[in-house]
């Protein structure tokens, strides 16, 4: 029988065992510590000096301290009664990074942020393969110019079905705008509205793309000298087997 859990690696009861409250008490601290897992940050280099008891980090590559160096990177680190504990997560544990507000994800590659937006897996395949749907949201603010592209972009070989847009705040200098693609500015959308809350859903037949697009915004009847707009890119995306 082994003696802890095969995912989170909890320490069981054995048979005939003497203080079984000293199993039982490690076992549901490290749950406390893994359950809705939320760590301090990814990147503090140095180990802290004045941890909190129980608060978490994920020691990341090059991390140095009188216990932090002798961990492994990308494992969780965690201050618990006085002394430095560390867990190595498996792939797909996902944790909230307060520092920076967002989620990660532990993968081969280590923790990688998600990317904004939400991603849904439709169908999945015995080897790995997977066809998701995907969602990439950004607001672009304090726009100014003829046009302003955004840092979100549609994945290559993704099947892009509409960019979505909403202004979040009045656009001044311009009259309206259009909402496309370099070569194609309207694409999904034109003469869309610049008072705020003015919305349009930019959907198109279903196209691939065969490289990551940046969505562009084109002013009309001037250039841009203020306001924002917040984007939606919707589309569904392949994986290839593992």
């Amino acid at each position: 029988m082994s003696e802890h859990s095969p995912r989170l690696s909890l320490p069981l009861v054995m048979p005939d065992q003497a203080q079984k409250h000293v199993t039982v008490n490690e076992s549901l601290l490290r749950l406390d510590a893994l359950v809705q897992l939320c760590v301090e940050s990814r990147v503090l280099s140095v180990q802290p000096a004045a941890p909190q008891d129980g608060q978490v980090w994920i020691r990341p590559p090059g991390g140095s301290g009188e216990d932090w160096s002798a961990f492994a990177d990308n494992n969780l680190v965690i201050w618990r009664d006085g002394f430095w504990s560390e867990i190595s997560p498996q792939p797909g544990w996902r944790a909230w990074l307060r520092d920076e507000e967002t989620v990660a994800v532990f993968t081969a590659g280590g923790w990688e942020v998600e990317k904004a937006g939400a991603e849904t897996v439709l169908a999945a395949g015995e080897g790995g393969a997977q066809t998701s749907a995907v969602i990439l949201e950004e607001e672009l603010s304090a726009l100014t110019g003829a046009s302003v592209q955004s840092s979100i972009v549609i994945p290559s070989r993704a099947i892009v079905l509409g960019v979505s847009v909403r202004t979040s705040s009045t656009i001044s200098g311009a009259t309206s705008f259009d909402c496309g693609i370099a070569g194609e500015e309207s694409k999904f959308g034109g003469s869309l509205g610049v008072a705020q809350g003015a919305s349009n859903i930019g959907v198109i037949g279903p196209q691939a793309v065969y490289a990551d697009t940046p969505v562009v915004l084109t002013a009309n009847g001037g250039s841009f000298t203020g306001g924002a707009v917040k984007l939606a890119v919707h589309a569904l995306v392949s994986r290839p087997p593992d």
